[in-house]
């Protein structure tokens, strides 16, 4: 269902370096100038998960032939568009980007206009997709407007250099601590608050309202929802009319479920994430995935879970879980997952 979700939120921020090896392409500046060097600073605020829009400032010097007294400078300021490859979680680490910028310059004691073209690959270093690194070549054209008696040839350079770019990351991706990084396998014999008195400390226990076994986070078996780390995951599909957010009655089963969690569990915080195929265009695709989402909270809502715990959010067709080519795989992508923000209340404690 649609290609580019919809518009990313303030957080979506990231800060780009790109120093690089500059060569001079053409004269007079090839016949003038030897290899110099570059250095260039992006802010780039996301417009969507693909395409980020954000000014740029960039300085370029080229070495002087050894007759010649000064070597050649040239500062920009300027910002542009940056078309890039998916970032999330579920993405592959190498991700794709072109960008272009359009620039005010100053070259010696001369105001021009110039752009620049680029193209490049970034890799993720970590599991949060804060930090990108890679390789990235930039075409450089400076125009040179008509002077009588000058040389009025446009100068253009070619950089190649390394990129470095780090922002929020990916906001589903949560580190596990040490204390809690898999489910607790043996009772610690001390004493610790566990107020459902199942043998698992508060501290650790995902359910700590309603008794449960250590192999599910201290929650319950539940017949058809299994509480995750981070989430209620669904071992029953929940349906929709075709082309419409309506619940079909074959989804109450396993929502009721859900409502029996919900109200078991009072620290349970729970985003809704409505998604949705590739097929359709794209604003009934965003549109259709949000509205899915809030359907299912007007559900729980409307089945006493306290909406001040429910925040929905339509993702589209941006984190598929299966293959848009096929049947089964456009099935399994229209769907509404549960991510659980779990907030554990100790003893004396007013949250």
């Amino acid at each position: 269902m649609l290609p580019f979700p919809a518009a990313a939120d303030a957080k979506d921020f990231s800060l780009k370096l790109e120093p690089g090896v500059t060569i001079p392409l053409t004269a007079p500046q090839s016949k003038i100038y030897d290899v110099g060097g570059s250095m260039s600073l992006k802010a780039l605020f996301g417009l969507t998960p693909y395409l980020d829009i954000g000014p740029t400032a960039a300085f370029t010097v080229l070495a002087a032939e050894r007759e010649l007294a000064e070597s050649g400078m040239i500062w920009a300021l300027g910002g542009g568009l940056r078309v890039k490859g998916p970032r999330h979680a579920d993405s592959s680490r190498v991700s794709p980007w072109g960008d272009a910028d359009l620039f005010y310059m100053r070259t010696g004691d001369l105001n021009r206009p110039g752009f620049d073209l680029a193209a490049g690959l970034a890799v993720a270093l970590g599991d949060a997709r804060a930090y990108w690194v890679g390789p990235f070549v930039r075409y450089l054209h400076v125009i040179q407007p008509k002077r009588d008696g000058y040389e009025n040839s446009d100068a253009k350079l070619l950089t190649i250099g390394l990129s470095i770019e780090f922002g929020a990351g990916d906001e589903r991706i949560v580190e596990a601590s040490p204390a809690v990084a898999s489910p607790p396998r043996e009772v610690i014999k001390e004493v610790c608050p566990d107020r459902d008195q199942d043998g698992i400390v508060d501290s650790v226990d995902r359910c700590p309202e309603v008794a449960g076994t250590a192999d599910a986070w201290g929650c319950p078996a539940y017949e058809r929802v299994v509480v995750q780390r981070d989430k209620l995951e669904l071992k029953e599909n929940i349906y929709f009319a075709w082309n419409s957010a309506e619940l079909d009655s074959a989804s109450h089963p396993v929502l009721d479920e859900v409502v029996k969690a919900l109200k078991e569990n009072k620290n349970f915080r729970v985003q809704l994430e409505g998604h949705a195929d590739s097929s359709g265009t794209d604003g009934l695709n965003q549109t259709l995935s949000e509205h899915r989402a809030e359907a299912v909270k007007s559900y729980l809502v409307s089945h006493g879970v306290e909406q001040d715990r429910l925040i929905s959010k339509g993702f589209s067709s941006s984190v598929p879980t299966g293959d848009n080519k096929t049947v089964q795989g456009r099935e399994d992508n229209r769907r509404v997952e549960f991510v659980v923000n779990f907030i554990i209340l100790n003893d004396g404690s007013s949250q």
